[in-house]
């Protein structure tokens, strides 16, 4: 634990936190003040996609902090162009609009939905979500969440979402009505506990928003940029939908997020929407930095394969100490542990120098860099499975 004196109490409270302050990170590995060192399967909750402190990012913001920072929104600078065209030379859409949070980027997504519901659909605006989606912390993406913490919080709520069921297409059909402009969601929801749309549901969403001329929009935030072993997500199941946000992984540590939508979508008119980093010259250089790593076939093919190696680990741990299932896709993968024990997991492993995370009181939640090696992959199930162990929090079956 750290020694050193912090003045902790001029940031505010608005979260737990432990008292270690950190100083250093180098791939899949972080250091505190005390240079104690933490195997991290965290990452700024799927942000460094490519580990701390990453040469590639590194060298990116060193090389463009020299040449220049910000010229302002109202000019065009050179990283953002390139970044743009490469995200559209890798998708099905065909403009962006950076931003600075997925939290924005989502912000974006809704207003360009209502704004096409302004020109095309009579003024509708309604947004069909889903109960337990997570799309951010400003008031409308709070008001578009399913979180259930959320509801009691800063009424009132932005009007104009009605909550279906995940993987259940008549709840979304029965929501429907003449004020409703699109669908939106997170392919898998992270925040509620890595619970993943099945293939066939995105499919039937993208076949029932086509039939009824309705708008879809997948959040990509935590999924997009390699996490699930396509570059996108959407790319597993041969739709696509109109708007796609992005954020976390692709800026690999920095503030950077993206709103993408095809042409039919892009309806911003001048002045409709702005903002004074976006777009920056500094944070696209680690965006295009990102992108050059993760669009690579072997790089999404590695992906997959170290995805698929932590899931059987996983589901040995449960096999072995009782537990629930293992959910989700590629590197984005949680573990039922069918008990609330997930918190006093996180923190012994904490102590041991292993970062977990538990969005729920009874799952655990990974998401590692997504060049992990198969040795940190095999120290963090160690560790865990010698907590479950020691803990005696579940029986041994094998």
């Amino acid at each position: 634990m750290t020694t050193a004196t912090h003045p902790y109490d001029a940031l505010m409270d608005i979260t737990a936190r432990p008292k270690a302050v950190f100083v250093r990170g180098a791939g899949s590995y972080l250091w505190d003040d005390s240079r104690k060192r933490y195997l991290d399967f965290v990452q700024g909750w799927a942000v460094n996609c490519l580990g701390h402190s990453p040469p590639a990012i590194a060298d990116a913001l060193t090389a463009q902090a020299k040449r220049l920072l910000n010229p302002s929104p109202a000019f065009y600078n050179a990283p953002s162009l390139n970044l743009a065209k490469a995200l559209v030379d890798h998708s099905a859409f065909d403009q962006v609009f950076f931003t600075n949070s997925g939290a924005e980027a989502n912000e974006g997504a809704i207003k360009l939905a209502r704004k096409y519901g302004s020109l095309h659909k009579g003024g509708a605006f309604e947004i069909i979500s889903f109960e337990g989606g997570f799309h951010g912390r400003t008031l409308a993406t709070m008001s578009a969440s399913g979180k259930r913490a959320f509801e009691p919080l800063f009424e009132p709520k932005v009007a104009g979402f009605k909550k279906a069921k995940l993987n259940d297409i008549a709840s979304v059909e029965r929501l429907i009505n003449a004020n409703t402009v699109a669908v939106m969601l997170e392919p898998i929801q992270g925040e509620s506990g890595v619970w993943p749309a099945t293939d066939q549901f995105l499919q039937q969403l993208r076949a029932l928003t086509d039939a009824r001329g309705l708008l879809l929009i997948f959040d990509e935030i935590q999924t997009g940029m390699g996490r699930t072993g396509k570059l996108f997500h959407y790319e597993h199941t041969g739709i696509a939908p109109d708007i796609m946000t992005l954020g976390k992984g692709i800026g690999g540590g920095v503030p950077l997020a993206a709103l993408l939508a095809t042409e039919r979508a892009s309806c911003f008119e001048h002045g409709d929407q702005g903002g004074t980093f976006n777009g920056n010259p500094i944070m696209c250089a680690a965006g295009l930095a990102v992108m050059e790593a993760v669009s690579q076939p072997d790089f999404l093919k590695a992906v997959t394969e170290t995805g698929l190696l932590l899931e059987s680990e996983l589901q040995k741990v449960s096999a072995r100490h009782g537990l629930g299932g293992v959910r989700g896709r590629g590197l984005l993968l949680a573990l039922d542990l069918k008990l609330p024990i997930a918190p006093g997991i996180v923190a012994q492993a904490f102590e041991a120098g292993v970062l977990l995370n538990a969005p729920q009181v009874d799952t655990l939640r990974f998401m590692p860099a997504l060049n992990v090696t198969r040795a940190e992959i095999a120290e963090m199930v160690d560790c865990l499975d010698g907590i479950l162990t020691k803990a005696g929090a579940a029986r041994r079956v094998a």
